[in-house]
């Protein structure tokens, strides 16, 4: 198993969280959504999206089990949609990439 699959392959999710963000793959676009969730950070490397989604998701999964009053479903399942997205973008485009 890769890196990120594996990462990937962890998560734990509630289900109606997981089937939105499925639901929502289809509108996904990676300049405009990409550009709203990492102000400032550079798109270019897929990796290096992938790993700060992750850390962005991971941090949102602690609010929501933490019981947050500032966090927002609505704002977690879009990282999920972008996470899920450019993590099957990536293993298209270039499966020996996903184990680096």
């Amino acid at each position: 198993m890769t890196r990120f699959t594996t990462q990937l392959s962890r998560l734990r999710r509630p289900r109606l969280m997981v089937q939105a963000a499925r639901f929502g793959l289809a509108d996904y676009r990676r300049d405009r959504d990409l550009a709203r969730l990492l102000p400032g950070h550079r798109h270019s490397n897929p990796a290096a999206v992938i790993d700060r989604l992750i850390e962005i998701e991971a941090g949102m999964d602690e609010r929501r089990c933490c019981g947050d009053a500032g966090y927002s479903y609505a704002r977690h399942i879009e990282v999920l949609i972008a996470l899920m997205a450019e993590a099957r973008a990536l293993a298209a485009a270039d499966p020996e990439r996903l184990a680096a």
